[in-house]
């Protein structure tokens, strides 16, 4: 469990360009995202300011963002990567386990990935996520890699929207059409 304030900023631009992606796509009546508050446990808590000055973040939170587009429920979480693997150690069990529940249910789930090296997001759908998990649960490779990933998914900014991702949920709603994940 790590605590609160060794974890820097990793993770913040990501977050930050997502949550004004989020704001654009309300103002604009496209979708309602929220971004959920990762749980944590205060430790200590300076009285005079009753600023958290120390704390553990707790073990199991669903996923990063959750909310509607067009009636269809979406859930995600954002990722970053410095290189061109992704350990699959990063996703959580109970992620994927929350994931294909809200599958199940007719919600649409998936990660955004950023790889910060090359500067590039990419929507990674479910049914993907789960056959790298299942690969890594069977004794297989316990990471993916970019050359592995589906560059047709790429995300890219467009109408004043830093990481464009609805259309690759279209996308991904047409390939599910065509193959059972």
């Amino acid at each position: 469990m790590g605590t609160w304030n060794s974890r820097g900023l990793r993770g913040s631009t990501l977050e930050s360009l997502i949550n004004l992606s989020n704001e654009k796509y309300l103002a604009g009546n496209l979708a309602i995202i929220q971004k959920i508050p990762t749980p944590i446990t205060p430790v200590n808590i300076d009285q005079s300011t009753r600023h958290i000055t120390l704390a553990y973040f707790d073990k199991k939170s669903t996923v990063d963002y959750i909310g509607a587009v067009q009636g269809i429920p979406i859930c995600f979480d954002a990722k970053e990567s410095v290189s061109d693997t992704y350990p699959l150690q990063n996703i959580h069990p109970h992620q994927i386990d929350f994931m294909s529940h809200f599958e199940k249910q007719k919600g649409i789930s998936f990660i955004i990935l950023y790889f910060s090296s090359r500067d590039e997001f990419y929507y990674i759908p479910f049914c993907d996520i789960i056959n790298f998990w299942d690969r890594g649960q069977n004794g297989g490779r316990k990471s993916f890699t970019y050359k592995e990933i589906k560059k047709e998914y790429r995300i890219y900014q467009a109408q004043g929207v830093p990481v464009h991702y609805l259309e690759l949920i279209n996308k991904d709603l047409a390939s599910r059409e065509k193959i059972e994940c």
